[in-house]
């Protein structure tokens, strides 16, 4: 029961629009509208959609805060928040000098299956030259040898390897989720803040859809069980990656706007997609800028002010 001034409401997970959820339309990875994760309209990546309606994924958690270093600066992160705020030109003298940084909010996290999605208002893959809408540092891949001219766009070295202690939230880390229906194994990929903050609302939202000893700890990026073509969704301007162990999106390797994401296998748990998607969506951290979750003011402490003020005339 709700009681004014006493209880604390309960804020809900919503299920986004698209991402994810089934096979890829569209060309390229398109713009994320529709069912089917990355797919969408012919014309490289966008921003993708926006969580609606109801999720599998029940209650969200409680927001967390802590800061990371980006530009120079110390920016204070918090799962949960809006993000926003000003954008910011990057001083001389710091990493990538006069680069802008800041300014997107949650809204704007949705990405698609190709890597540079989910950067606001800039279209096409890739994340060269580009700046930092939400101050992290976008996600690397390895050197990528082999894979063909059409892939060098996944494979930058321009903001060094995922093992950069210099990226904000430290070094790429990921974690493992594996279904308890299906043989489906979802993994994590980000900044080690990133991964930490997100595994206690994960367990919190997902535990009756994952074997629990997958939800405990995140490890270091291993690149030998995980590719950008396992990739379902980007979040955060291509700074967080969900991977699907054994898919394999031939799209990524192709030249932009010519092929079509390869669906999702049959039979994935996509219970656990969808509420992996929510809780990543509604939870991942972001620096603060106008605050979107903030403590209403507890009536309590304010009428045992009013009646101590009363007394004390």
């Amino acid at each position: 029961m709700f009681v004014p001034f006493f209880s604390k409401p309960v804020v809900r997970l919503s299920r986004r629009r698209g991402g994810g959820g089934g096979g890829g339309g569209g060309k390229g990875g398109g713009g994320g509208g529709g069912k089917g994760g990355g797919g969408g309209s012919k014309g490289g990546s966008s921003s993708g959609g926006k969580a609606s309606s109801s999720s599998s994924g029940g209650r969200s958690g409680s927001s967390k805060s802590s800061s990371i270093s980006s530009g120079g600066t110390k920016k204070t992160v918090s799962t949960y928040g809006n993000g926003g705020g000003k954008t910011f030109t990057i001083p001389a003298g710091q990493l990538f000098a006069g680069r802008t940084q800041g300014g997107a909010t949650r809204s704007q996290i949705w990405g698609t299956r190709s890597y540079g999605s989910g950067y606001p208002g800039v279209f096409g893959r890739g994340v060269n030259n580009r700046g930092f809408p939400f101050y992290f540092w976008p996600i690397m891949w390895g050197t990528g040898v082999g894979y063909g001219a059409d892939a060098d766009y996944m494979h930058t070295n321009e903001y060094g390897s995922p093992d950069n202690s210099s990226r904000p939230g430290g070094p790429q880390s990921m974690a493992v989720f594996q279904s308890n229906s299906t043989n489906t194994i979802f993994r994590l990929v980000a900044d080690n803040d990133t991964v930490s903050d997100l595994m206690p609302d994960v367990v919190s939202n997902c535990s009756m859809f994952l074997i629990p000893p997958s939800t405990n700890l995140s490890t270091p990026l291993n690149t030998s069980v995980m590719e950008p073509e396992q990739v379902v969704q980007y979040y955060r301007a291509s700074t967080v990656a969900l991977t699907l162990d054994g898919y394999n999106n031939t799209a990524v390797f192709a030249p932009e706007n010519s092929t079509a994401d390869t669906p999702l296998p049959a039979g994935i748990d996509n219970q656990l997609l969808d509420c992996l998607n929510a809780t990543i969506g509604q939870a991942v951290p972001l620096v603060d800028g106008a605050r979107s979750i903030l403590a209403p003011p507890d009536m309590r402490f304010a009428s045992l002010g009013l009646l101590l003020l009363l007394l004390l005339r």
